[in-house]
């Protein structure tokens, strides 16, 4: 049985790491999110995740919330493409909504499972 669940300790949080993160890390774009990876070797896997939303293109904090959970609950429940193959890394991702209107669900879950797919052949 997979764990779906988002621990804090999976969550990005500390200044350093995600200074290094956006300073040193490779990203791309699908529609209708922005990502932020880095990578490196570590004895046993690890990842840790940052949400975001900018207030830039959506002013509203219920908007804002709202996209932040929808983006959450497709991490969590297609994370486990991370974990195939059982990689010796450490793994900070960022994932950004980067578009203006607000999409449904299903885009926002296919994005992130393409996402995580895309970090995963990285490995």
């Amino acid at each position: 049985m997979t764990d779906h669940s988002l621990p804090r300790t999976e969550r990005l949080r500390t200044f350093g790491a995600i200074r290094r993160l956006f300073g040193q890390g490779d990203g791309g774009f699908v529609y209708p999110l922005r990502y932020v990876c880095y990578t490196e070797a570590d004895e046993a896997f690890g990842a840790e995740v940052l949400f975001s939303v900018p207030k830039r293109f959506h002013k509203r904090a219920n908007k804002r919330n709202l996209l932040r959970r929808r983006t959450k609950e497709a991490y969590r429940l297609h994370k486990a493409l991370l974990r195939e193959g059982e990689p010796r890394v450490a793994i900070d991702l960022a994932l950004i909504y980067a578009a203006r209107e607000i999409t449904d669900y299903k885009t926002i879950e296919h994005a992130v499972r393409r996402i995580l797919e895309r970090i995963a052949q990285g490995l």
